[in-house]
């Protein structure tokens, strides 16, 4: 099986495993999937995280107006009665009138901050450093974790309009977000490998070769977008060596100028005759009895 380290632009993404016989259009539309999966847990969870604060969202016409407001237009939240949370429920006001402010119990707070990080953690940039490669089950397991948890908090379900109601059913509205502009349509979804385009309808063995042995970089993108900038020749770890090493030199530099003398010629890098020992395999021999 192949890997495909997936990046979008610089930034990592996830580990992806398949065969160099997929078409590419299968393992373009496959990854373009677990992308927008990955989005969506990460919307979820962070719309949870205020809800576990300020409880669910309030009716789009009551969103941001102050209580002198509502009461004047005569505006109530009849959602919020029916959906309230296992345990009870603490004002708490949102400082930016989006939620009723009906804060769920502490033990619920806790329920739901462990569900976020187990869903976090499984489409999580770190599974690349573990090797472990993501999956659309793995993205819908999460999915349905975050479901499951909501179910547990509010079993009358979340009000409609709620956007991580709107999310698990997938009628979101993203438009006019920055979310928006992070979603890759699939049927617009390109991959790049080595700085060039993986055309629809060949097959990732005609980018990679036979070998299925491999792990690769590639790179997803919207059409139109041009293409990604190319990997750099160096890798950062690499890069971090070559520093360290011309640090290191610039600092003995310093050092010998600093002594003003010949001790240099005392370095085994000053001997001249050093290479040619090398070569005949004399360098490491001692001449004094042992």
């Amino acid at each position: 099986m192949v890997k495909l380290h997936v990046k979008k632009g610089d930034e990592n993404q996830f580990l992806y495993e398949t065969t160099v016989t997929e078409a590419v259009d299968d393992v373009t539309l496959a990854v373009t999937a677990i992308y927008n999966g990955r989005l969506k847990i990460n919307r979820i969870c962070s719309e949870m995280e205020e809800l576990s604060k300020h409880g669910t969202m309030l009716p789009p016409d009551m969103m941001g107006l102050t209580d002198e407001q509502l009461e004047e237009l005569k505006l109530s939240d009849d959602w919020g009665g029916k959906c309230v949370p296992s345990g009870g429920w603490t004002f708490n006001r949102d400082p930016i009138g989006r939620r009723n402010g009906h804060q769920p119990s502490e033990h619920m707070q806790e329920v739901i901050t462990k569900t976020i990080n187990e869903a976090k953690t499984l489409i999580s940039k770190k599974q690349i450093d573990a090797g472990v490669c993501v999956t659309q089950k793995m993205v819908q397991e999460g999915i349905d974790m975050l479901r499951g948890v909501m179910m547990i908090v509010y079993p009358m379900n979340l009000p409609p309009h709620d956007v991580i109601q709107q999310e698990f059913d997938n009628t979101e509205d993203l438009s006019g977000t920055q979310a928006s502009l992070e979603v890759i349509d699939p049927s617009l979804a390109q991959l790049w490998f080595s700085g060039k385009e993986m055309q629809r309808g060949k097959k990732l063995s005609d980018y990679l070769g036979k070998n299925e042995k491999t792990k690769v970089i590639v790179k997803v993108s919207k059409m139109g977008q041009g293409a990604p900038a190319r990997e750099p020749v160096v890798g950062e770890e690499e890069r971090k060596q070559m520093m360290l090493h011309q640090y290191r030199r610039q600092e003995e530099l310093k050092k010998l100028e600093q002594d003003g003398d010949d001790h240099y010629l005392d370095s085994a890098w000053a001997d001249s005759k050093s290479l040619k020992r090398s070569f005949q395999g004399l360098s490491d021999v001692s001449w004094r009895p042992k």
